[in-house]
């Protein structure tokens, strides 16, 4: 066969640069660890967050894209994780647009049925065992966000229209790897080993975690790890906080209620913020249980550094949880000294 070689046109040379380009920003998003050739400093980042990931035991995603260079770094980065307590993020995301879109209304009061209430961490469950009491929209996504109470997540997840309302609200944003499936009661049931008849009530629950059998529970929590249900990619979290951040997900007042709620969270204070200056502004929300330790959120750099948006799951490790935390906080103190003393190139 012969073939005629002749030189490109411009317009070929110009397309295929630009499909570079592209391919140049999806590899950057690679697994285990990013390969940056082309930025040398930000490949050593990336060795640097690989190192500091050992400390956590188990297995460590991470990813980071400051938000006004675009520059990122990932580890691990399309690898699924489970969500834990982060999934409470896209669980706001899906009450808040029911807000915007007249829906629901923040001063709308929700009553708490018995059957709402949930286990582990939180306040409702506790102190509102009898039918009678009711919240604001409002104040069930500051518990659900402040202090990670599952029952107002479990209510307002009712309230947001499901599981399914979530993640469809997801992929109306264009963000893959990530999905919601079901309320803390029942993962955190899932991950017990807790099986039998529908939840009645907190003690049914309790009764029916006490009947379980410990080398069942350690067999539970081993699926747990991989049970594709309520995870994430580090990617996928991270492309979220970005358009919450810039506002594609939200309409500007709740865009900055869910802001100033996340600014304010009380949980974690050893994980992203550990490290990191004194006063430095995060808007975060963690994750808990068993073996994962998660912390995702919004970095705020000083003076005109800009700001970066930061996921940091752990998931199968036997450390003890200081130490997991110990080594997000180390990975956040690193992606945030980079972004400050590494400014990106002016073009």
């Amino acid at each position: 066969m012969n073939v005629k070689v002749t030189q490109p046109s411009r317009w070929v040379v110009a397309w295929a640069l630009a499909v570079g380009l592209v391919l140049t920003s999806v590899r950057t998003w690679a697994q285990t660890p990013t390969g940056t050739a082309a930025d040398p400093a930000l490949a050593r980042l990336e060795r640097e967050i690989a190192r500091l990931a050992r400390i956590a035991g188990g297995v460590v995603g991470v990813a980071a894209l400051h938000l006004e260079s675009g520059r990122r770094v990932a580890l691990n980065g399309a690898e699924r994780f489970p969500m834990a307590s982060t999934y409470k993020v896209p669980i706001a995301v899906q009450v808040l647009t029911k807000v915007d879109r007249g829906e629901l209304a923040l001063d709308q009061m929700i009553t708490l049925e018995p059957a709402d209430l949930s286990p582990g961490s939180g306040t409702l469950s506790d102190l509102f065992r009898a039918p009678g009491v009711a919240l604001s929209v409002r104040n069930l996504l500051e518990l659900m966000l402040l202090i990670s109470d599952n029952t107002a997540t479990d209510v307002l997840l009712r309230v947001a229209g499901g599981a399914e309302a979530v993640t469809a609200r997801l992929r109306e944003l264009g963000i893959e790897g990530m999905r919601v499936d079901r309320p803390t009661k029942q993962v955190i049931a899932d991950w017990m080993g807790v099986a039998g008849p529908p939840v009645r009530s907190l003690e049914h629950f309790r009764e029916l975690a006490r009947a379980v059998e410990p080398e069942h529970r350690e067999a539970a929590a081993k699926r747990f790890d991989e049970d594709p249900r309520d995870t994430t990619t580090p990617e996928a979290m991270v492309a979220l906080l970005e358009q919450i951040y810039r506002g594609r997900a939200l309409k500007r007042e709740t865009t900055e209620l869910l802001l100033d709620i996340l600014r304010r969270c009380r949980t974690g204070e050893a994980r992203l913020k550990g490290l990191l200056p004194p006063g430095t502004e995060v808007a975060h929300k963690t994750g808990t249980i068993g073996g994962t330790t998660n912390d995702v959120g919004i970095l705020t750099l000083p003076g005109d550094a800009g700001h970066v948006a930061i996921a940091v799951f752990v998931k199968s490790s036997d450390k003890d949880i200081p130490t997991r935390e110990r080594a997000i906080a180390e990975i956040a103190r690193a992606v945030h000294d980079f972004f400050v003393f590494h400014p990106a190139p002016a073009r």
